[in-house]
Parts: structure tokens; sequence; C-alpha cells
């Protein structure tokens, strides 16, 4: 049962709007999988100084809350970005389970409360949106079958974490398909300095924290995440958002759970704490309008911007 007190909190303009977009076809305000959304708030504008960099990569990790990470000593890579970089206190995931808040953070809705979804999924999200402004991406999934994979659960890679393989942008374009590629190619990429404008990393089941330890994510983290940080491309214009998909099941506030999530980048403030509220379409907005893109699909057009984390802001 919903605690009282979060459920109350979270009935903003925000959260309504969040709710009529994925009940769609009962409320006749929007759509889901596959269906165009209908009155969605008017779009608020890109603040004059937002900063915008050459790379921005996102980290997705899964299923624990807030107070599962923060301080854990199990995490002491983590943690130590967190007292060098800025963290976000009040960030919440929009839902249970991890499908929805995949969605959310590149379509600006939760479209499903279903992991077993298999539809596609036309609403306006990330992909389009960076290929209207000549933006590149590239999604780098950790035991993916092979290249431009958009098929089912794979071994230890799930296609639930995977949200590019639903939209219908990338399943209608063997070009954008191709964007999809297994995890050792960012190491290339990397080295090569050939790295997209925005990137979505998703580590398998096992190195996630989904099924394996948070120790073991954390370890993954500090070898796989740590030398894209020190690396001279990414220091130079280069911006890093780790979060966690939802909070552990038992953990509702607003809905999706109290998750931790670290900006980490050269313009990122050093040691800050965020205590405004925030959830994954947030980040959706944070990341586009960080590329210079300024239209933002679904929810992302009015969730709160996020430059409060920029130095000089």
């Amino acid at each position: 049962m919903l605690r009282v007190r979060s459920l109350f909190l979270s009935k903003t303009l925000l959260a309504l709007a969040a709710l009529c977009a994925f009940a769609g076809s009962q409320l006749e305000c929007g759509g889901g999988g596959g269906g165009g959304v209908g009155s969605l708030p008017v779009q608020t504008p890109v603040p004059a100084n937002q900063p915008t960099f050459s790379h921005v990569i996102v980290v997705v990790e899964e299923n624990h809350s807030y107070s599962d990470v923060i301080g854990n000593s199990s995490m002491p890579y983590f943690n130590g970005l967190v007292s060098r970089y800025a963290l976000a206190t009040q960030y919440f995931a929009d839902a249970h389970p991890s499908l929805p808040n995949y969605l959310m953070l590149t379509t600006g809705l939760t479209e499903t409360l279903d992991d077993n979804f298999t539809g596609m999924i036309s609403d306006d999200n990330i992909v389009r949106e960076l290929v209207k402004a000549g933006k590149t991406w590239k999604c780098y999934a950790e035991s993916l079958p092979s290249p431009g994979y958009v098929g089912a659960d794979a071994s230890q890679y799930l296609r639930h974490h995977n949200p590019f393989t639903y939209l219908s942008d990338v399943q209608k374009n063997s070009a954008q398909q191709a964007n999809i590629v297994p995890f050792t190619q960012f190491a290339t990429d990397l080295a090569n300095n050939s790295l997209p404008q925005y990137s979505f990393i998703v580590p398998n089941v096992e190195d996630d924290a989904h099924d394996g330890s948070l120790s073991q994510a954390d370890a993954w983290l500090k070898t796989n995440i740590d030398p894209l940080i020190t690396d001279p491309a990414f220091q130079s214009s280069g911006l890093l958002i780790i979060t966690f998909d939802e909070g552990d099941q038992a953990d509702l506030d607003h809905i999706g759970g109290h998750v931790a999530t670290l900006l980490v980048g050269s313009a990122v403030k050093k040691g800050f704490q965020s205590v405004t509220f925030y959830q994954h379409q947030s980040t959706l907005r944070l990341v586009l309008a960080s590329s210079g893109v300024d239209n933002f699909p679904g929810l992302a057009g009015v969730a709160p911007d996020m430059t409060e984390f920029f130095s000089g802001h």
C-alpha cells in the first residue's frame, strides 16, 4: 500500500500528467506503447544558462534504494564519486517495475507497467530528437548477443533494460539499430576518441546490481567507467549521469522509490548535494538540453531543469 504522505507529495501537476499519459486509453488523455500522446503541458524553455557538452553518458544500475547505496561501504568507488562531484538527494523513480523507468528515460512516458511488454512504441523519443538535431548516439549493452540486436533476453542481457529496442525509430530503421552495440565497443570508442554525443550504458544483469551484489556493481563501475572519467576528452567537455532505474520493491516513495543519482564532469559543482525533487524525466531533459536539443519528448518538456548542478549556475 502506498504511503499516504508520499502519495500526496507526489500529486503535483507533473505527476498527474504522468498518470494521464500512462492511462491514455482509459482516460482518453494520452497514448501508451505505439499510440500518440494527447495533450501534454506546454514545454518550458531551456534556461539561458544551460551548459552543453560534447559527450553525455548515462549509466543505469538496478533495483536499489538511496539508503542501500549512499554511505554503503560496499560501494567505495560510487561514494567516492559522490564526495567529489554532485548528488541528487531527492531523486525518485517513476514506477515499478524496471521497464517504465527506462522508457521514461527515453520517451518521457512510462508507456507500460509490464516488464514483459513486447510492443513497439511510436511516441516521440530521444532517438528521434537526437537524429532530427543531427546528433549521434549509441547504446552500449553488456552481454548483447550481436550488434543491432533488438530481440528477446539472452543469458545475462535483459531486453527490458534496453529501452531503445522498443522504439519505432529503431525497430524500423536498420541504421539506428546499428547504434545498439555490445559494451565491449565502449572501450574501443573511448580509446579512438569516437564516442557519440549521447551514450546509454546497460551493464548486464550481474553487473548492474540486479542479480549481482552492490559490491560487484561498484567494482564494475570502477573498472569500466573510471577510464571514461579520467579521459582528457571527457574532462574537457563531458557529462556522466549514474542513476538507478527504481528503488527496491518495498520502496514505494513517489511510486518508484527513492534512488541515488550522481552527476560527474568538470563542469559539475564539486561536493554539491541537491535537495530539489527530480525524477527520470528530468534526466531525459538534461541529456537532450546538454546535447544542444531544445525539444523534449513527453514529460521531459515540463520536468524541472537540473542546471543547479553546474558551476556558475
